[in-house]
């Protein structure tokens, strides 16, 4: 197994190192570019999303580059996600997914919330009265078993699951999730939800490790953080390579987001980079500060959406 590359409880490999789709314009020419660029640049993890609206693009770059035996498939790892409007038919759903993406299956297929909306629901950020009372996870995981027997895909997980939810999730799946895709970054470590998953051998696999700067949801707090700069100066690195480093340095795999050319060039360096255990444990002592909370949280203090916390029963 190679060193850029995680096992997985289902047996097969993920790098640690994927690219993200999710942009607010959905500009399908650009993402297409940008995947295009960063296979030559060695990325060989790709993150979409039904909610996305990024399948279809990514699809088509990955195709093209498979048909002009730039990669093989095999060596593509490609992750989608099962809508929270779509937990009555993860098969019907996935089935979708591989038409957009023009492929006859792809590698992971991850429940994208742990919260169920209402059939026409299909805004990144849910009203209120989109959400759903309650959710049987029980029934959405027996299907999205089916997914799995059925070939549509290689391994199964979960998004934003908490340590209660992936425990109760883990009373009754016969396949547990091989991913938990979380936010994730020097300043929201998930020290619980790590210990929890790596003690059910699930991989933790973190988006916005960088806190998600440049977007509206986002900050610059871990990149511009002293702490995370002054190690960036120490070993000649930049603050975003010390903040993925990190998240490797603790068993995740990062999924970053940056079209920008030289800002993914500067993502996959931060292999190379080898911080000190001192650094590692300084990190480990920092202010957690919650960022965001993926699409549906901006923040614990200004959200609209603080009262349906309880919903996914997310936690540090």
């Amino acid at each position: 197994m190679r060193s850029d590359e995680v096992r997985l409880n289902c047996g097969i490999t993920i790098p640690v190192i994927g690219l993200g789709t999710y942009s607010s314009d959905n500009d399908n020419d650009r993402t297409e570019k940008a995947i295009h660029l960063a296979l030559k640049m060695g990325y060989r993890h790709f993150d979409t999303a039904k909610i996305y609206g990024s399948e279809p693009a990514v699809g088509n770059a990955l195709r093209m580059a498979i048909e002009d035996q730039i990669i093989p498939r095999e060596d593509v790892f490609l992750t989608s996600k099962l809508w929270s409007a779509d937990h009555h038919d993860p098969v019907s759903a996935l089935k979708h997914t591989l038409r957009r993406v023009g492929m006859e299956y792809i590698d992971m297929y991850l429940v994208h919330w742990p919260v169920k909306l209402k059939p026409w629901a299909f805004d990144a950020v849910p009203k209120e009265e989109d959400f759903e009372k309650q959710l049987d996870m029980e029934t959405t995981w027996e299907r999205m078993q089916r997914c799995l027997d059925m070939d549509l895909c290689r391994c199964i997980g979960v998004s934003n699951f908490s340590t209660n939810k992936i425990e109760n999730l883990l009373d009754f799946a016969s396949v547990p999730p091989a991913v938990n895709q979380v936010e994730m970054h020097p300043m929201w470590r998930q020290r619980r939800l790590r210990e929890s998953c790596r003690k059910h051998n699930i991989h933790v696999s973190a988006y916005s490790p960088l806190g998600g700067p440049g977007n509206a949801w986002g900050s610059t707090a871990v990149v511009q953080n002293p702490l995370i700069t002054s190690i960036a100066l120490k070993h000649k690195a930049t603050p975003a390579q010390v903040a993925l480093k990190w998240g490797i340095s603790r068993g995740a795999s990062v999924i970053v987001k940056s079209f920008n050319p030289e800002r993914m060039k500067e993502n996959t360096a931060s292999l190379d980079l080898k911080l000190d255990d001192e650094d590692l444990i300084e990190i480990d002592k920092l202010e957690e500060r919650k960022i965001m909370r993926g699409d549906f949280l901006v923040n614990d203090t200004t959200s609209p959406y603080k009262s349906l916390q309880d919903l996914w029963d997310y936690e540090i």
